[in-house]
């Protein structure tokens, strides 16, 4: 069996409430949770539903970090729907939400645009204080890290397992302008022991020229998702990752349905719900086991694959915007 892992990073529009003021939390669930338009919601209610008629769970990570402002009330407006659904709530964490915090802020005047810009006794204190405001709002203790931007270090590793997680999944070897600073090399895509953690990889296709293109839903199209997980049974590689984000059927300017994306995540799902051999996997039920293997290939270049994708981009980003 290869466990597929469909993980949703799911946060409020820090832009958003920093340019248009303190008072938009209604306005920024709407356009960044429940992605709401004149054609119908495409957020995680949407997504949930599209994971429940095909038999899928998804894995969403969610950001604390608005709490700050709001009190932890913004949180269970997310978690509440999703535990009641039976999905799996992680921890993500956007620390430039410190800017907006005030008085609010655990580490006094200090701001940053990502955890790893912090030392590593802060760290702690940012990632206590995100777990914290997870539990308060319902979710289970979580088990599994995302950083925002993926900007995590090996300290974040330290500090995460520190605080009692085991799971990061910040590496990403198909993306060379990541934020991560972690110590592995596009090499390392398979899940291992790394600064106390499991660092589990993102997934990854081969891409022209010998280099990889990184899992993202608007990155990748279905035909080359469903590819890689084929490649991954033949291979007997346990598991792969996919990352979206909770508005990630909207176009660029978050005011319409991206229907080229949305029809993306719905052919996926559908086909995933199908196919053989493959578990939808959590974190929670059955998280990610440290690779056995030392070196595995990941899956080729197809041409053709590639090819029909680019077209698939032109017209979304003609359309809806570069993404």
């Amino acid at each position: 069996m290869t466990d597929f892992y469909l993980t949703i990073d799911t946060e409020y529009d820090f832009s958003f409430t920093r340019r248009l003021g303190p008072d938009t939390r209604a306005a920024n669930f709407d356009r960044s949770i429940a992605c709401n338009t004149k054609s119908g919601p495409v957020g995680i209610a949407y997504q949930m539903d599209v994971l429940d008629r095909n038999g899928l769970k998804g894995v969403f990570f969610v950001d604390p970090m608005p709490a700050l402002l709001w009190g932890v009330s913004a949180i269970e407006d997310i978690i509440g729907p999703i535990i009641a659904r039976g999905h799996d709530v992680q921890l993500h964490i956007h620390t430039e939400w410190l800017e907006l915090a005030g008085s609010a802020n655990p580490l006094g005047t200090r701001t940053g645009l990502n955890i790893k810009d912090f030392t590593f006794d802060e760290q702690c204190s940012l990632l206590s204080y995100a777990q914290s405001v997870l539990i308060a709002a319902g979710a289970p203790a979580p088990v599994a890290f995302r950083a925002g931007n993926y900007g995590a270090n090996d300290e974040t590793l330290l500090a995460l397992a520190l605080i009692g997680l085991r799971y990061d999944t910040n590496h990403s070897p198909g993306f060379a302008k990541s934020h991560c600073a972690i110590s592995l090399t596009p090499a390392d895509c398979l899940p291992s022991e790394h600064c106390g953690m499991i660092e589990v990889p993102i997934g990854a296709i081969g891409e022209r020229g010998g280099r990889l293109r990184h899992a993202q839903l608007t990155a990748v199209s279905a035909a080359e998702t469903l590819s890689a997980i084929r490649h991954c049974q033949r291979h007997h590689i346990d598991q792969f990752t996919l990352v979206s984000h909770s508005f990630e059927l909207l176009s660029r300017d978050r005011s319409r349905v991206n229907k080229v994306v949305r029809h993306r995540f719905e052919s996926l799902c559908r086909k995933l719900g199908t196919m053989p051999g493959v578990t939808s996997a959590t974190y929670a039920a059955n998280p990610p086991k440290v690779a056995g293997q030392q070196a595995v290939p990941t899956p080729r270049y197809r041409p053709l694959h590639a090819g029909l994708r680019i077209a698939e981009q032109a017209l979304a980003n003609t359309l809806y915007g570069s993404s």
